[in-house]
């Protein structure tokens, strides 16, 4: 057996299918550390924010507890993906991080190393954790209010 670049110059039957290692396309490299920086970002804005305008501690709450159920569900796809069983929706995975479990979907993706090969649902995720966080953002700040007021100003107009 040759090296890998001999491996793959080898011309192989028509029909045959080359291994899955060897359509991979090469990775990003990032370490550890740097895939749970979203979480250590939003951890830092969100004190920062409690600090300026306080935020309510059941806004917490809800964050943790959606994070330890995405967690969970996560955990649950994984295990059915390996066992070939009936599997958790990608709807219903966005949806719980869309809804504050994204920290724990992050935590899930990197530990079970679980969907985060595929482009389209990676790129649907961190969709969804921006929405989550701009309705945190207009939700948890003075943003709120300033719409509301220009919304009745100009519906009274």
């Amino acid at each position: 057996m040759g090296s890998r670049t001999e491996q793959s110059a080898r011309v192989r039957p028509a029909g045959q299918r080359m291994p899955s290692s060897s359509r991979r396309t090469p990775a990003r490299r990032t370490s550890r550390a740097a895939r749970y920086l979203p979480i250590l970002f939003f951890v830092a804005g969100y004190l920062v924010v409690n600090t300026l305008w306080p935020v309510p501690v059941w806004v917490a709450g809800v964050y943790l507890a959606a994070s330890i159920i995405c967690f969970g569900v996560y955990a649950v796809d994984k295990s059915a993906a390996t066992q070939g069983r009936w599997r958790v929706s990608e709807k219903t995975l966005l949806l719980l991080g869309v809804v504050g479990g994204w920290p724990g979907a992050i935590v899930a993706q990197q530990t079970l190393r679980h969907k985060t090969q595929k482009a389209s649902f990676r790129s649907a995720f961190w969709a969804t954790v921006f929405l989550n966080l701009l309705a945190v953002a207009v939700f948890a700040t003075p943003v709120f209010d300033l719409l509301a007021e220009w919304a009745q100003r100009t519906l009274s107009d």
